[in-house]
């Protein structure tokens, strides 16, 4: 969310990216890092105001200066600004990376950065202000400042402000059609989103846990927008950004100058990309720097009442997410506030610090934001590649290496472990355990022998090797390094829970720790003959998307706007994690907190002229059979029918090697991509007049109905 399969990807879950405590944030749960396992005390020392004017953070910039190049030259970042505030001071600031190919364009620290789902804070921030003027009540139903919102779920009638900002809402997931676009600001995924939900059912009853959706910040969105009487934009820059003087902070509907964004790269595609815009900005849309987003951070120290009085920015910070339905206290880096991802972040627990953060991932930029409000500190770090998790690291380590320098910490702790496994003879009651685990968009295999051996797979291709845990003598599964252990819940509405607690470490950057339900088990179902054969008939089958805009980041890879549907082999009645409840229909029914349970959405299958076609989320996609190849002749035209639907082909042996030159009006695109899936060519980046057509690959046309595209080939 984000990132290849960024688009399809945020409507399965397989990876994710408006949000920041995405699963982005944790590394896959098969893989181990070494940790350490001593941990000492600090002996805190007081800092003052007067103080600080002796220090000179001299250590705390060289750190950052190493770190960032570091993300730069390891963890494929292109470029990358940092920033750390100190009582209202910006003591560090700086950048790294490459901002051009050429050289021609060099960071400055107004080099703005998409900052993806950092903008929730914004959101937050513009509904607590409304909170405060009394035209919000956080606790009255939203059908009471939206009256056109609805639903096909009664129960939509309960869901209040709150549950939006602290992710209890119910609502399915992430409505993405048309979201992440290259320079155009199309206002279509805001537009369309109260008709999207009232479509919808809830996947919860609201308020009952957190779950991560990108929806409800929208609709948050368009909330402010009610009451307030402006648009989302105007009202964060007249009570946000003008009174903290952000003037390198934009929005899509500001038409940003490109110029003064950081530059873009995609790892399959060479060259520069034009610019992005995620538009559905309460969600994820907002553009900024690391030293605006500093400014920003003064609202949650008590700096800035002006915007944002104490007491708001305190029931901010507030532990939301303490309902019946989550994990246990561990260390963790998801702990919802309103607003917030953490309101307890690791590793500044362990300092006995209260720790607030929030990041956020669009497909190609990336940010995080960390607020020490006791210590009146904050750290801010955004890029272009990489991620959220790295840029989060990187700002606690600015945080721990300042306050060391200033004396507030005498020592930093060394890494955390699990331990490894101690041996024990494991209960046979564990055994019952095994079975298939759904998580959104996929399912996993977990074994249990009675030696105690645990062993975790993908069912979904490709098959990465097992993950294997042992039993141990606390009465849980350990990795052999110690940084994973795995335990199972069975929870009061009777699902059991796989319960994965680890600590992840980052050569270089840190460690970060993670505590959720990873998945839930799921029952096997016996189905109706005719049900069987025609989900059998779809299995291993390609599906190409026909209604994401032409200028969709999404074709910059064949696997963002293609979804290969696979049938459970080991649990039947299951494709993916939905259950198929008729020959036509599959429900996902998954109720896991925190990230693993978030985007839920139906597959529905239908008819048309002989074709078959489903929707998923709002995307109609096309069954492979009825992609033919093209038959590429010295003149050629290629029209969008009616429905607007994008146009595919495959590209035959015959046809491979074959120079294309593609003329179309401005409203319109095509990708080509290769027999591996990569896209050799974008239109809408260009770069190039005409085009050699890889054997055994594939071709899109995009665009408005009615366009035509004239083809000739040498």
């Amino acid at each position: 969310m984000m990132k290849s399969r960024w688009i399809m990807g945020v409507v399965l879950s397989s990876c994710l990216l408006l949000a920041s405590c995405d699963d982005n944030k944790a590394p896959a749960e098969t893989q181990n890092i070494a940790g350490a396992l001593n941990i000492s005390e600090p002996t805190a020392a007081m800092d003052s105001p007067s103080n600080e004017a002796l220090i000179t953070y001299e250590v705390t910039r060289n750190y950052a200066m190493e770190k960032a190049d570091l993300l730069t030259k390891t963890y494929d970042t292109n470029s990358v600004q940092y920033v750390l505030i100190d009582h209202g001071r910006i003591v560090v600031s700086g950048q790294s990376g490459k901002n051009d190919e050429q050289g021609q364009k060099p960071l400055t620290k107004d080099t703005m950065y998409g900052i993806g789902s950092t903008s929730k804070m914004f959101t937050t921030v513009a509904v607590m202000q409304l909170v405060e003027q009394g035209k919000i009540e956080l606790d009255t139903p939203v059908v009471q400042y939206i009256p056109e919102f609805t639903m096909m779920d009664e129960r939509y009638k309960q869901i209040t402000p709150r549950m939006l900002l602290n992710h209890s809402s119910g609502l399915k997931g992430s409505s993405t059609k048309n979201a992440v676009l290259f320079e155009d600001n199309d206002t279509y995924a805001h537009d369309t989103l109260l008709g999207q939900l009232a479509g919808q059912s809830l996947k919860a009853d609201p308020g009952a846990y957190s779950v991560y959706c990108n929806d409800g910040f929208t609709l948050a969105e368009i909330l402010v927008e009610r009451v307030s009487g402006m648009n989302f934009t105007s009202y964060i820059h007249r009570y946000i950004t003008e009174p903290l003087g952000m003037v390198n902070t934009k929005t899509p509907l500001d038409s940003p100058d490109t110029a003064k964004m950081a530059g873009l790269y995609y790892p399959r595609y060479a060259g520069q990309l034009p610019g992005e815009m995620l538009n559905v900005i309460g969600s994820g849309g907002i553009y900024s720097t690391a030293e605006d987003l500093a400014r920003f951070s003064q609202v949650f120290t008590g700096k800035e009442e002006e915007v944002l009085s104490v007491k708001s920015a305190a029931a901010m910070a507030q532990d939301e997410y303490k309902t019946s339905l989550w994990p246990d206290d561990a260390d963790n880096s998801l702990e919802y506030g309103l607003g917030w991802d953490s309101v307890n972040l690791y590793p500044f627990s362990e300092y006995g610090m209260k720790a607030l953060t929030k990041g956020g991932d669009t497909p190609l930029y990336h940010a995080s934001l960390v607020v020490l409000p006791e210590q009146d500190m904050a750290a801010a770090v955004v890029t272009s590649g990489g991620s959220s998790t790295h840029d989060q690291l990187l700002a606690n380590g600015i945080l721990l290496q300042a306050l060391k320098e200033k004396g507030t910490i005498s020592e930093l702790k060394p890494e955390k472990s699990y331990g490894a496994p101690v041996k024990a003879d494991m209960p046979e009651s564990m055994l019952q355990y095994s079975g298939i685990y759904g998580a959104t968009g996929t399912t996993i295999n977990i074994d249990i022998t009675e030696g105690g051996v645990m062993s975790i797979t993908s069912e979904q291709p490709p098959n990465d090797s097992a993950g294997i845990y042992r039993y141990s003598a606390d009465g849980m599964f350990h990795s052999s390094d110690g940084n994973v252990m795995i335990s199972f819940v069975t929870e009061e509405n009777g699902r059991t829970y796989l319960w994965l607690r680890r600590y992840a470490s980052f050569p270089g950057l840190g460690q970060m720790a993670i505590s959720m339900y990873n998945a839930e088990k799921l029952q096997p179902q016996d189905l109706p003959a005719e049900t069987i054969e025609a989900w059998n008939k779809r299995d291993g089958r390609k599906y190409y998307v026909l209604d994401e805009k032409y200028t969709s980041i999404a074709y910059l890879t064949l696997e963002a706007v293609t979804i290969d549907l696979n049938v459970s082999k080991q649990l039947p009645g299951y494709v993916l994690d939905k259950r198929i409840t008729g020959p036509n229909s599959a429900v996902s029914e998954l109720q896991i907190p925190g990230s693993k349970g978030r985007d839920l959405l139906g597959l529905t299958f239908f008819t048309q002229d002989g074709v078959e076609y489903f929707n998923l989320g709002g995307f109609i996609l096309v069954n492979e059979d009825a992609v033919n190849p093209f038959s590429f002749a010295k003149k050629s035209i290629v029209t969008i029918p009616p429905d607007g639907y994008a146009q595919w082909y495959t590209i035959s042996d015959k046809d491979g090697g074959k120079i294309v030159k593609v003329s179309m009006s401005q409203n319109a695109s095509f990708a080509v991509f290769n027999a591996k899936g990569t896209c050799i060519y974008f239109s809408v980046i260009g770069g190039q007049d005409q085009v050699e057509l890889p054997a055994g690959g594939s071709i899109v046309f995009a665009g408005d109905a009615g366009t035509k595209f004239e083809i000739s080939t040498q």
